[in-house]
């Protein structure tokens, strides 16, 4: 839980030199009062500015400065998370932005954009928006959870369900998933070469355990035969050749047809339009007999010499669409055979590899078997080195199988982490849990409020609404004060569902002006009878209204422009 203490800024908008403090720990309900202007809702944008690097409203940074000191505008604050006592400096002129851990300033050696996401993702796990969801609610650049779109509706409650680690973790084993495609691919391979190379080397061991003094006759005619067939192997490689060439022919002019193609798609939508305008113009001109301007008659003459001229134009650009679609249609049948063009050079190189590793081991083959000759008319060739490579090719080839089964179990590892991690794996089962016990906190603070409809979430954070009638609404069918309820009621929800996740769970909670608008009184003190529930939170209610609702809170804070500058009058 974050259990926010104490928040203190100068030279802050129109606060100067005199630091205004304010506890925000002391009392369960502080009242926020003061004139137009006087400086309320400054805390707002405090707050935002020092945890997130961004005001509440929409400010420019070098407009954050009071403009009358230009200078040495600083905001501290301070919260403890768990038994961690945190305090962050953020200032501009001179730039400031420092984490202290009891009393100690973090490592400062990252960037700034990375020390924000410290910040956000290691110590207070929470970052801008589920922050507006869950402790600040305003009048003014406050984007309530229904005007959002559904992906960003997702995020807030991934935010506090404490669940956006899973998307976090799918990232990270996104490349390492690929990587052990790669793997898996390239041990494949390597098997594939040993079992040929073994097979290459058993058949030579078997010819040369079957020789014999007897034998030059027949490793002359191998020879032979080994030569045949490299000339075999090297027509093959020059016929493969020959149509490499080919097809590099036929796809030399592969960038000119995309090109042209580009071009032929933008004539089509050039001739499109200008048959639109002479469309429109001939069909003008057959339906009108007068100018619907001035109501003058049309000659007939002049009438039929335009109907006739773009009814020629319409003709003409007809034609000359056709053609344009049937030039359209050859080139992206001759981009699709590039492609296919493409794909058989692939496959050629890929033989003409194979073809000369075969060359390879056709020439070492017939080299060893020279040296068999040579040994032959001596002694019968020792086959034990020959042996012992085959034995050799026997462990390596079953070291890499089993390296490869291991790499195929990790990727099966990581393929079921992935899916299990993605939206509508284990995040989903998890917002499918905890969605009826939204619906239901939504519902019950909807009530506590007078408001008695039926306002349920979806799993893709799609509302319906339904009266007691049973008819059917959405959130812009309602009014404003209507509007400001349902905000509310989703409000203390997420602060309730942060509570029982202990996500982002914070002892502070800040409203805007939320009685100054939509809220009618009714509406007022439904919305009390909610706060005087919440016993163990600080709740700061800004406010025009102050002086009729001092009774009902523990603490009053005014504020009030002094000599251009704000300060607390009292406390």
């Amino acid at each position: 839980m974050i259990t926010f203490k104490k928040i203190k800024y100068k030279n802050f908008l129109s606060t100067g030199n005199t630091p205004i403090e304010i506890d925000l720990h002391k009392s369960n309900t502080t009242l926020i009062v003061g004139s137009n202007g006087s400086g309320k809702s400054t805390l707002l944008d405090a707050l935002c500015f020092v945890l997130f690097n961004r005001p509440f409203r929409i400010i420019k940074k070098e407009q954050m400065v009071n403009t009358i000191n230009q200078g040495d505008c600083e905001i501290q604050v301070e919260f403890d998370v768990g038994t961690k006592q945190y305090k962050i400096i953020r200032g501009i002129k001179p730039n400031i932005f420092e984490i202290y851990q009891d009393g100690v300033l973090v490592n400062q050696d990252a960037s700034n954009i990375d020390y924000q996401k410290y910040l956000e993702n290691n110590i207070m796990r929470l970052n801008y928006r589920s922050f507006l969801q869950v402790v600040l609610l305003g009048s003014s650049s406050y984007e309530p959870f229904m005007k959002m779109k559904p992906r960003y509706r997702r995020e807030v409650v991934e935010e506090i369900l404490d669940i956006r680690v899973f998307g976090l973790m799918d990232l990270i084993l996104r490349p390492q998933q690929s990587e052990l495609v790669r793997n898996v691919s390239d041990l494949g391979h390597q098997c594939d070469l040993i079992e040929q190379k073994y097979e290459t080397e058993q058949k030579h061991y078997q010819a040369i355990s079957d020789l014999n003094l007897n034998d030059l006759e027949g490793k002359r005619k191998t020879l032979e035969k080994n030569k045949e067939a490299e000339t075999e192997y090297h027509r093959q490689i020059d016929n493969i050749n020959r149509q490499l060439e080919k097809h590099e022919v036929d796809i030399r002019d592969r960038d000119k047809t995309e090109k042209k193609l580009n071009q032929l798609t933008k004539l089509e939508a050039k001739i499109e339009q200008n048959l639109n305008t002479h469309q429109k113009t001939l069909d003008f001109f057959e339906d009108n007999d007068s100018c619907p301007t001035c109501t003058q008659p049309i000659a007939s003459d002049f009438k039929q010499d335009k109907i006739t001229y773009e009814k020629g134009k319409v003709v003409s650009l007809n034609d000359g669409m056709k053609q344009i679609m049937d030039e359209i249609a050859k080139h992206e049948t001759a981009i699709s055979n590039f492609t296919n063009i493409a794909n058989k050079i692939n496959e050629l190189n890929v033989n003409v590899s194979k073809l000369q590793t075969s060359i390879e081991e056709l020439n070492k083959y017939s080299n060893n078997i020279h040296e068999e000759i040579t040994s032959l008319q001596n002694k019968q060739t020792d086959g034990k080195e020959i042996e012992a490579q085959l034995e050799q090719l026997k462990v390596d080839l079953e070291n890499t199988k089993i390296e490869k089964n291991k790499i195929v179990e990790q990727k099966g590892y990581v393929d079921i982490l992935r899916t299990i991690l993605n939206d509508k794996g284990a995040k989903a089962q998890i917002i499918k849990k905890y969605l009826p016990i939204m619906n239901t906190l939504i519902n019950q603070y909807l009530q506590s409020m007078d408001f008695f409809i039926s306002f349920h979430l979806d799993e893709e954070f799609n509302e319906t609404v339904k009266s007691r009638f049973r008819d059917t609404f959405n959130y812009n069918n309602f009014s404003e004060g209507e509007k400001m309820r349902i905000d509310l009621a989703l409000l203390f929800t997420w602060r309730q569902i942060a509570k029982m996740k202990n996500s982002v769970n914070t002892n502070l909670l800040v409203l805007d002006e939320i009685f100054d608008s939509s809220l009618d009184g009714q509406g007022t003190d439904d919305f009390f009878k909610i706060i005087k529930t919440m016993t163990k939170e600080n709740i700061f209610i800004i406010s025009h209204k102050g002086d009729i609702m001092f009774d009902k809170f523990t603490n009053i804070v005014k504020f009030e422009k002094y000599k251009s500058f704000t300060r607390l009058q009292r406390t």
